[in-house]
């Protein structure tokens, strides 16, 4: 499985250089939800014999979506509000895994990061018209020692602000 996922990143990250030239994450809606691992990560953590409570608390990204102020940004600044997001969240979550024991919450905590990473590497890699926004929150972040509210606001961001920004995208398929 985790091999099906690598070969699917190569994929999607040779062709995510240029809108123009349809890539796989933006016109394949299966590739995108392939890519997300939340419903895996929960069956695994239901399944760890760890606490889905985490020793530091992670703060949570923005995920609230009120679509017409988000249709009245540019594809610039929608990037730059997921990224921040992404960002913000892999920064508590390699801060809770560097202060965890070993073992499978430990894990889990890794394959997220490693899935975020993922998501940031097609994004930063998606070439738009417009000039470059720096990546900005649009709102101020909570913060939670669960591992399923991570969960939760992460497939928020995958399925709420980051597939609007890819369907907006979409036109060019």
């Amino acid at each position: 499985m985790a091999l099906g996922k690598l070969l699917l990143l190569c994929l999607v990250a040779s062709e995510v250089w240029c809108v123009e030239t349809k890539p796989t994450f933006v016109c394949n809606r299966g590739a995108r939800r392939a890519f997300n691992i939340v419903e895996e990560v929960k069956s695994e953590l239901s399944s760890c014999h760890s606490s889905a409570s985490l020793s530091t608390p992670v703060r949570l990204p923005c995920v609230e979506l009120h679509v017409a102020s988000w249709e009245n940004k540019s594809h610039q600044e929608k990037r730059g509000d997921i990224v921040a997001s992404f960002e913000l969240l892999i920064e508590g979550l390699e801060f809770a895994r560097a202060r965890s024991q070993p073992g499978c919450a430990t894990s889990l905590l890794q394959r997220l990061e490693n899935n975020i990473n993922n998501y940031l590497l097609i994004l930063r890699n998606l070439h738009l018209n417009g000039s470059v926004v720096s990546p900005a929150l649009s709102c101020v972040p909570r913060s939670t020692h669960s591992l399923c509210t991570v969960l939760l606001h992460y497939d928020q961001l995958i399925s709420g602000k980051l597939e609007h920004f890819i369907l907006n995208l979409e036109d060019s398929c």
